[in-house]
């Protein structure tokens, strides 16, 4: 599998493997079980998707920065790959950790419809 390299990339894929649906149903599922209060409307624009979860992350990595890593840690995004981001801005670590966490979840839909 050869994973998108951009957001338009995973949602153009996700859109035309008829996917997208199970992959905000699939970022609900994890959002749930990390006990983080945000419910993505499954006709969410995928525009309002982008902002709406680098929103929230930005949020929980500077108020919630547990709930935060238990979020990763429940999605399981790659440890290896959120260290080699940088961290000295903030905001856009949090827009790279938004797309870590997409295209982690973009896997999981993509193996489960796969197999």
């Amino acid at each position: 599998m050869q994973l998108p390299t951009t957001f338009d990339a995973l949602i153009e894929e996700a859109n035309q493997s008829d996917l997208y649906h199970k992959l905000i149903k699939q970022l609900n599922k994890d959002f749930l079980l990390a006990n983080i209060d945000l419910d993505f409307h499954e006709d969410i624009l995928p525009s309002s998707l982008k902002l709406l979860l680098h929103e929230t992350v930005y949020k929980l990595i500077q108020e919630k920065f547990t709930a935060y890593l238990n979020l990763l840690y429940i999605i399981d995004v790659s440890e290896k790959q959120v260290k080699a981001l940088d961290g000295e801005d903030i905001l856009k670590l949090s827009e790279a950790v938004s797309f870590l966490i997409l295209k982690r979840e973009w896997q999981k839909v993509w193996y489960k419809n796969k197999f």
